[in-house]
């Protein structure tokens, strides 16, 4: 029997194990949306945004590690697929986006609708192409889900509106040849060099990122060897966080004293896995070597003493017999306490009764909370004690992951997913949608900011008409949060940050969820337990206080004395 290219397509997606093809149905799309609905093993998921669905498909190809699927039809609806593809590009996520088009014999003629989506994708594509023929299938598919798997990143196949529907002739079965990534490492040469940098060393601090997740015994025994304190980036909480006696959390402007301490008393620095952006937090006068399976990252941001392209765990497999113990822990030590003395301090301002049990917790009051409203970190810590132990969690960018990286732990099997390099607002609700769909059985938990939900608001239906039993959980502080923070550390007094919000669980029970609405701190414990004991999608609305301050990891002068000229400003008439 001769097949659509649709159909082609369709059934392409559905020998990958591709389950769930997210988007917004239109025109061109109509043959590939009808082939899935008459195709077993693959679902239509109709979002109300096509950001979100492309957001919601970098979610499930980053937790899956297989390819992630959303469509938009013609012109605008492809436009719209286009921030959330970024978010997959710059997370190294496999995405197809398959995007309508006008029909073919209209095409160059500035025809209702039309997009030019090669160019428009040109930035943030691995491969583009627009089909023109039957003749190209599945040759033009195959290629398309290659580029997207083996460069981990998004692949754009555009499908006219009268090319769907065509039948391809000398049709065969699809053949994606799909490798198994390679377990490289380094020459010995090369391991020879990083050795002696790293044996002239007796300070060695570990900064450890995502790209070490599948290491993480080969990376426990280097920092065993060499008493080395370990950092840890926001994504390499993932894996590293439990029951791991070298941590001293996370660095940058949501990281701690600890962690600041341990990289800049340091006289070595072993780089595992990441490609951390922040130049101002790298040490400044130290010995580095850096292991990385791209290449392109070797020394982009910190200078390096040697550079080892290769998978971490193999790389760390033949580079810990050639160095020698490092025999003082004081390093370790030091960097250690101070982590533990932060944590004890994070959690007691945690507790809802700080504010009044605590001689420092009134005196703060007095200055950052006057109306007695919930603490952020309260909120937080909450969310870690209730929820399971192999709960996904997700974040958007802004207050909502600082307070995630400081209070939620990432024991056993949790999982986090967020827009960690693209920054981008408005992800956590529709990443939460994708990570729901991967692991229906699994607990799916969303740190929500209240400017972030109101962006993509819309798709609070997609989870009621889905019946996904996703926790959304608002941090409803009535503020762009972060950039009132950037304003008052420059000494800018706040402005346009503030945002009119409704009732947000009042806006979930009308659209069909369950919302819980909590405006004080001694509901606040019970009201977290509930919305993870109830059934089904809960929208969890907690009147946070905006006037809460994240102090980073290593606050400078000019930060302090920038909050103290924007204080005032703020208070003149």
């Amino acid at each position: 029997m001769t097949r659509t290219v649709a159909q082609v397509i369709v059934d392409g997606l559905a020998d990958l194990g591709v389950g769930n093809v997210f988007g917004v149905v239109g025109d061109a799309l109509n043959p590939l949306t009808d082939a899935i609905r008459t195709t077993e093993g693959i679902e239509w998921t109709s979002f109300r945004h096509e950001e979100a669905a492309a957001f919601a498909a970098s979610a499930h190809a980053q937790l899956s590690d297989g390819l992630g699927v959303c469509m938009g039809t013609v012109g605008p609806g492809s436009v719209h697929l286009l921030n959330g593809l970024y978010d997959a590009a710059k997370s190294g996520a496999p995405v197809l986006a398959i995007c309508g088009q006008v029909p073919l014999s209209e095409m160059g003629g500035d025809y209702f609708q039309e997009v030019d989506n090669d160019l428009l994708f040109r930035d943030v594509a691995v491969f583009r192409a627009t089909v023109t023929s039957p003749a190209q299938m599945p040759r033009l598919l195959e290629t398309a889900v290659r580029a997207a798997v083996t460069g981990r990143g998004v692949a754009v196949l555009t499908v006219p509106g009268d090319i769907g529907d065509q039948e391809v002739e000398n049709d065969r079965p699809l053949r994606f040849a799909l490798p198994r990534p390679a377990v490289t490492r380094p020459d010995d040469p090369a391991l020879a060099q990083a050795a002696e940098v790293v044996s002239a060393g007796s300070r060695v601090t570990l900064l450890v990122g995502r790209g070490a997740r599948d290491s993480r015994e080969e990376v426990l025994r280097a920092a065993e060897l060499l008493a080395a304190p370990m950092v840890l980036t926001l994504k390499g909480k993932e894996g590293f966080e439990h029951e791991n006696p070298y941590e001293v959390g996370q660095t940058g402007l949501i990281g701690n004293p600890a962690a600041a301490h341990a990289l800049d008393s340091c006289d070595t620095l072993i780089m595992l896995g990441t490609d951390f952006p922040y130049r101002d937090w790298y040490p400044d006068d130290c010995r580095v070597v850096q292991i990385d399976t791209r290449e392109e990252h070797l020394g982009r941001r910190v200078p390096v003493d040697v550079g080892l392209a290769g998978d971490v765990g193999a790389t760390l497999r033949a580079l810990l017999p050639l160095l020698s113990p490092v025999e003082s822990r004081s390093h370790l030590d030091e960097a250690r306490e101070r982590f533990l003395r932060w944590e004890e301090g994070q959690a007691d301002l945690a507790d809802p009764a700080h504010d009044k049990r605590h001689l420092l917790g009134r005196v703060r009051a007095v200055f950052d909370n006057r109306d007695e409203e919930i603490r952020p970190e309260a909120l937080a810590a909450a969310v870690d004690r209730h929820a399971a132990d192999d709960a996904v969690f997700t974040s958007d960018t802004g207050m909502a992951t600082v307070w995630l990286s400081r209070f939620v732990r990432m024991r056993n099997d949790r999982r986090l997913v967020g827009s960690y390099n693209l920054g981008s607002m408005a992800n956590a609700m529709p990443q939460a949608i994708g990570a729901q769909l991967w692991a229906p059985d699994r607990q799916v938990v969303a740190f929500c900011g209240d400017g972030g939900l109101s962006m993509l608001l819309g798709d609070l239906m997609t989870i009621r008409s889905e019946q996904l039993p996703v926790k959304l959980v608002v941090f409803d502080n009535r503020r762009l949060g972060m950039v009132k923070l950037e304003q008052e550390q420059a000494g800018l007094p706040e402005f346009g940050t503030v945002l009119d919000n409704p009732d947000f669980a009042a806006v979930a029970e009308a659209l069909g969820l369950t919302g819980i609405r909590v405006t004080e701190p001694g509901e606040l414990d019970e009201a977290v337990r509930r919305a993870f004991a109830v059934p089904g999608p809960v929208l969890l609305d907690v009147l946070t206080n905006p006037a809460e301050v994240a102090v980073p990891g290593k606050p400078t002068v000019s930060q302090g004395w920038g909050f103290a000229i924007a204080k005032i400003k703020e208070n003149l008439p």
